[in-house]
């Protein structure tokens, strides 16, 4: 190789080693430092758009665990409070026992009939209540037979999404429960059958017509024992039954769509790991390897530029 004096070919190869392998050492230390295996788009831009998606479905999925958690807290109270209202009418019925006491006297069934209404505007109250503003309980429905008692449809139906996709995918519907329409039966003063007539979906919960039920809203639309028998009682305490059946039923199905959702979510995030997550171990050696090559790119440099000064002995 000639001896030049204003190219210095050992020096540039020299330093075009130093910036490549000093490149790939700060590459490793950005990686080790942020766990991340891509640090910008450069690196993997396939894998890095990859990974933005299957981010937002991480996201998207944590979301709908809320929801199913937020819709599992729903049921809950809603079985508490139908909880409640099943003691309110077994002690109707236990009321309307004791009424039938031939030992009792008018005061006596008086007295009797004051907390049985007072019962019905408990259970009223019940049949209004809220979660977060949402009702527990469907206020109307129309008229069907006792034999198709089941869960409200329609308006008083919410849907609980159990997918990432949305309302795109798999739903899980959660019921207002029919606590009113449950104790509402079809009143006909005039007949015994009437009377004890099964309970019903009512079209109306107030009084109207022949539609009576055992939630007043107020003292002057109260029922009194001896309108009410206890096969009707015993009938509205079996489907309260019914509604709290319907309610474990949804919040079963409900759990196991959290659980589908959080393997899911797990599995995601693995996925998501093996795309953009560094192999510590890995970049470890190749932490090593650059800096040692980094350091003797450096003294190679260093040796190559004192080579020039052979041409000052020749010039001497």
């Amino acid at each position: 190789m000639a001896l030049t004096i204003n190219t210095n070919l050992a020096a540039t190869a020299a330093s075009a080693s130093l910036n490549t392998n000093n490149s790939h050492l700060q590459k490793s230390l950005a990686r080790l430092s942020s766990g991340r295996r891509i640090i910008s788009p450069a690196d993997d831009a396939g894998g890095l758009a990859v990974s933005m998606k299957l981010s937002a479905s991480i996201n998207r999925t944590k979301s709908a665990i809320a929801n199913i958690q937020n819709a599992l807290s729903y049921g809950d109270v809603q079985d508490g409070a139908l909880q409640s209202a099943s003691r309110i009418v077994d002690r109707m019925a236990e009321l309307k026992s004791l009424s039938l006491d031939v030992m009792k006297s008018a005061s006596d069934k008086a007295n009797y009939d004051t907390e049985f209404g007072a019962l019905q505007r408990q259970l009223f109250q019940i049949g209004g209540e809220t979660f977060n503003g949402v009702s527990l309980f469907a206020t109307t429905n129309e008229l069907h037979a006792a034999a198709v008692f089941g869960t409200a449809g329609g308006a008083h139906t919410m849907s609980v999404f159990t997918s990432s996709e949305g309302s795109a995918g798999s739903k899980v519907s959660v019921s207002k429960s029919l606590l009113l329409s449950a104790v509402s039966f079809d009143y006909d003063a005039a007949t015994a059958a009437g009377r004890e007539a099964a309970v019903a979906y009512a079209s109306n919960i107030n009084s109207t017509g022949n539609d009576r039920t055992l939630a007043a809203e107020s003292e002057a639309e109260s029922l009194t024992l001896s309108q009410v028998s206890i096969g009707l009682l015993t009938n509205a305490l079996e489907n309260i039954a019914t509604l709290r059946a319907s309610n474990g039923a949804t919040s079963a199905r409900l759990s196991f769509s959290e659980d589908h959702l959080r393997l899911s979510k797990a599995n995601l995030e693995a996925a998501n790991s093996r795309i953009m997550d560094v192999d510590v171990a890995e970049e470890s050696t190749q932490l090593a390897k650059f800096n040692i090559l980094s350091q003797a790119s450096a003294a190679m440099l260093a040796q190559a530029n004192s080579t020039q000064n052979t041409a000052l002995m020749l010039l001497g």
